[in-house]
């Protein structure tokens, strides 16, 4: 029998835990993108932790550029952005409680100067928002599989703000709830990451001595 067959959600997500290292953050370690959800409801406490975390990463200027619009099961704002995902990802995403989009206001608002770092920022707030979440114990999954046009016309997003990624956010589920098997091998697959030499350098392309 497949090992994708017989994980539970519990296997999977030790599994999945990066390999601790130490020094470093344990929600480092525990963050990974699952798309096994098991249905369970995400309360208003627990939400409210997970923006707080976001609403205090670093930002150009301090200009805060992010904003989010999320949707709860349930909820028309949940439909809206659930209709706006393409591929695949419509076949799993059904079962996250919680559904956001994060957006970035491209130019600052002391004098309306084009902002290049919104969406830079966006993506830190965004980090601090998944860590949090990894240590609260739940789970996220991070898309850029949907039709960007669509999301804004459906949520009416500015123009002036640039739209960023999908965000699903539940508590894991079980793997075998994915069905397909390819889906469920992904989800049960150990993570890899390239080494410090490969990304972090002294001059261009010669790893640092770290």
């Amino acid at each position: 029998m497949a090992t994708s067959t017989v994980l539970t959600a519990s296997e999977t997500h030790a599994m999945k835990r990066a390999p601790v290292v130490e020094g470093v953050l344990p929600a480092i370690h525990e963050r990974w993108s699952a798309r096994s959800f098991d249905g369970r409801e995400v309360s208003s406490s627990v939400l409210t932790k997970v923006f707080e975390a976001a609403r205090w990463a670093a930002s150009s200027n301090n200009e805060q550029p992010w904003r989010w619009v999320v949707g709860r099961r349930g909820d028309g704002t949940w439909e809206k952005i659930y209709e706006t995902l393409v591929g695949f990802n419509k076949t799993w995403a059904h079962r996250a409680p919680v559904l956001m989009v994060g957006a970035a206001a491209m130019r600052f608002s002391k004098n309306g100067a084009e902002n290049r770092f919104a969406l830079y920022d966006l993506g830190a707030a965004s980090s601090y928002l998944t860590l949090e979440a990894a240590a609260l114990g739940l789970t996220t999954h991070q898309m850029g599989g949907f039709n960007q046009e669509a999301v804004r016309q459906a949520l009416g997003i500015p123009a002036e703000y640039a739209v960023g990624a999908v965000i699903a956010l539940g508590y894991q589920g079980e793997p075998a709830v994915l069905g397909d098997v390819t889906m469920i091998e992904r989800e049960t697959t150990a993570r890899t990451r390239k080494p410090l030499g490969e990304i972090v350098f002294s001059e261009w392309g010669m790893p640092a001595d770290l």
